[in-house]
């Protein structure tokens, strides 16, 4: 009987041990997308709605056209410059086997060395790659002459422009057609006062502009002044650049004369972050110009279908300036470490090749960056037809090893100068002192 006892204890053990340890490898699968069945290749991705709908569409449509190994959709928390889940995942032998990685910020999170080289794996496939991506979407791909992913979307930034607003305030719309070429600064700041409604404790109910909401960023005011953010021959940072300078200038002066007070209290009250995109304030008819990108026409097309609006040049600094814009866009990496290095370059290729960026470009609004399908018009609806004209002109981020921790020094930089707590020259004195020492460890650049 003992004996009999004795035999039951034993095996209970052991099938207690192997219930933990199998929940334990579904717990891992659950809880971060880095474990997964045999032969299925983790896609990562930090996207939300709507894009992140998108792109699992886009895996599905993988999956079953390539059937032997099956692809995983994984949204995890993040943000352009913020890749902490990624980078804990790597490095603890977690990571994902495809992870979808802010252009600009290629460079740096390879020097991390958290990124597989896939030079070598796509030259055999491809010989010809390069030639195919738009040229400064694969520029961004690469360091130190080595790619490191491949360019998936890309896109531009413009002024939208709510029709009602302004003809509630006396303006006619067609001010502001492109057809007529950029406005001036000066002119838009004439129009914004016109739409500019505060209440009886003058707190902002309805605004022109704001240019710093959105994609009002660093970038943008800079690039538009004639700015250079960088010297990549010289291995520099170029914040304190004259033309940059003038751009952070045009911000502490237009939130000067708005209110910095008043201006804070209208985004924390319209804009305030997880703000529902139906109830962004361009949409509910209190805020009736924003630079924002392509992006944002799936977005009203989601929740504003009646909402009449149109998209122009940002307003040009003077008479006479040439349009200005800068683009972005995502990218396709293979995280160090993956066990299914070749069956996930299998995906990004695909993804990022003409099915995968037909389907993003149709259902997204943002452009392709791949050449062959740039002029396919059914993949294009009519309202990126800016869009599509500004990749013409575009300007893009300075692809750096230190690319994240600049675009936060610059962040900060422009938080201060917008709450008018430090002059342009001083912010972004402080941005390059913080930036230029750590790219002095990858010096040379080139």
């Amino acid at each position: 009987m003992k004996r009999t006892i004795a035999l039951v204890s034993i095996l209970l053990s052991v099938l207690l041990v192997a219930g933990v340890l199998i929940g334990c490898q579904k717990k891992g699968d659950t809880a971060g997308g880095g474990a997964s069945q045999a032969g299925e290749v983790v896609f990562w991705t930090s996207h939300g709605p709507p894009d992140n709908g998108i792109l699992e569409s886009i895996v599905n449509a993988y999956n079953a056209t390539n059937p032997d190994v099956k692809v995983k959709f994984v949204q995890v928390p993040g943000s352009e410059t913020d890749n902490t889940s990624l980078m804990t995942a790597v490095r603890g032998g977690t990571g994902p086997d495809v992870y979808m990685l802010d252009r600009f910020i290629v460079a740096q999170r390879a020097s991390d060395g958290i990124l597989e080289d896939l030079t070598a794996d796509l030259a055999k496939l491809d010989p010809d790659l390069k030639n195919k991506y738009l040229p400064f979407a694969w520029d961004e791909a690469q360091y130190r002459g080595k790619t490191y992913a491949l360019p998936f979307d890309t896109d531009t930034r413009g002024i939208y422009y709510n029709k009602k607003m302004l003809r509630d305030a006396g303006i006619d719309p067609a001010i502001l057609d492109r057809k007529n070429g950029p406005i001036t600064l000066d002119k838009l700041r004439e129009i914004a006062r016109k739409i500019d409604t505060k209440d009886t404790q003058g707190n902002y109910t309805k605004v022109g502009f704001i240019p710093q909401v959105e994609q009002g960023w660093h970038y943008t005011w800079g690039f538009l002044f004639g700015g250079e953010f960088a010297d990549l021959k010289a291995g520099k940072v170029t914040p304190t650049n004259p033309g940059v300078v003038a751009g952070f200038q045009f911000l502490y002066d237009w939130n000067k004369e708005m209110g910095v007070q008043q201006v804070q209290t209208f985004i924390s009250s319209y804009m305030p972050p997880n703000n529902p995109p139906q109830q962004h304030p361009f949409i509910t008819g209190n805020l009736a110009m924003i630079v924002t990108g392509d992006w944002f026409l799936n977005t009203m097309r989601t929740y504003a279908p009646d909402v009449e609006y149109d998209i122009t040049y940002i307003a040009s600094a003077k008479a006479g300036d040439k349009p200005s814009t800068w683009a972005g866009g995502w990218s396709f990496v293979v995280p160090t470490g993956s066990k299914r290095k070749e069956a996930a370059i299998k995906f990004i290729r695909w993804a990022c090749g003409a099915d995968g960026q037909r389907i993003y470009t149709r259902d997204s609004g943002h452009c392709p960056t791949l050449l062959s399908i740039s002029n396919e018009e059914a993949i294009f609806a009519p309202e990126q037809a800016y869009f599509r004209e500004a990749l013409s002109f575009t300007k893009s981020r300075p692809p750096l090893p230190v690319g994240a921790l600049y675009w936060d020094a610059l962040s900060t930089a422009q938080d201060m100068v917008v709450q008018n707590v430090q002059t342009p020259q001083q912010a972004l004195k402080q941005a390059e002192d913080q930036t230029q020492p750590q790219l002095n460890k990858f010096l040379p650049l080139q």
